[in-house]
């Protein structure tokens, strides 16, 4: 399907692996224009990057303003940057713990739609898709921190939905469930975390919370490609009826009314 993204200039955040570049291989795919952001660029991709560390005030103006000069134009963003650091609980979680992952999950994604926002209004059109995750709706205390940030930035789509979308810019949530991204593979990651919890080699100890545990219907970790593509569908004119909404990409994980 012709997603009619053909030269439309859209922003990144947290592109450096994962969902972000996912994301970023599949709109250059569609022939739109990505502008990946990361702290550090990727070295085997020709992705086109800015480097900023969006946890910075600055950063998410210094990012539009730098797409601008390069493309004249901005038509999305996808809020994506985000940090998860697991935590012993709530009490266990110090002041510090609480503003480094607010000030990049929460504050990285209202700076950043802060920044493009005139770009959309001068356009009459523009789409904006917030990346947040299951915990957003299924509390955990290993990450008290994480899923509050991701919960405040539900409610911070829907509020730009109401203000924005008369002005023909829609804003709308992806909530991924379990992903294989790095963090599943990475040494110590949660494959390794799983396999020393159930004393089972990592892609037996994976299949076991999956399928166990977890009771995913779909009996499959996600991938990144599979988020991308419900992403780019609501960056596309094809969802032009599509805003204040939340699309869940996890599997059947929370079957919630």
């Amino acid at each position: 399907m012709d997603l009619n993204l053909s030269g439309r200039v859209v922003i990144v955040t947290g592109a450096s692996a994962g969902i972000g570049l996912a994301t970023c291989e599949l709109l250059r795919d569609e022939g739109a224009i990505p502008v990946g952001v990361a702290r550090y660029a990727p070295e085997d991709t020709n992705l086109e990057f800015v480097t900023a560390d969006l946890s910075a005030p600055e950063a998410a103006q210094h990012v539009v303003d730098v797409t601008l000069q390069r493309h004249g134009s901005l038509d999305g963003v996808v809020n994506n940057v985000g940090a998860l650091r697991s935590r012993s609980g709530f009490l266990g979680t110090t002041d510090a713990d609480w503003e480094r992952t607010l000030g990049l999950n929460l504050m990285g994604t209202v700076r950043m739609t802060r920044a493009a926002l005139p770009r959309l209004q001068e356009r009459g059109e523009g789409s904006l898709v917030h990346i947040t995750s299951e915990a957003a709706r299924l509390g955990d205390p290993t990450m008290v921190d994480y899923a509050v940030s991701k919960t405040a930035m539900l409610t911070l789509s829907k509020i730009l939905a109401a203000e924005f979308s008369p002005q023909g810019i829609r804003s709308n949530v992806v909530a991924p469930g379990p992903t294989r991204t790095r963090l599943w593979d990475e040494p110590g990651g949660f494959g390794d975390q799983l396999a020393e919890q159930y004393d089972l080699p990592v892609e037996d100890a994976i299949h076991h919370f999956v399928t166990d545990v977890r009771g995913l219907p779909t009996r499959n970790l996600g991938a990144p490609e599979d988020v991308a593509r419900v992403i780019a569908y609501l960056l596309s004119p094809l969802a032009g009826q599509v805003t204040g909404a939340e699309w869940a990409v996890d599997g059947g994980a929370l079957r919630q009314i």
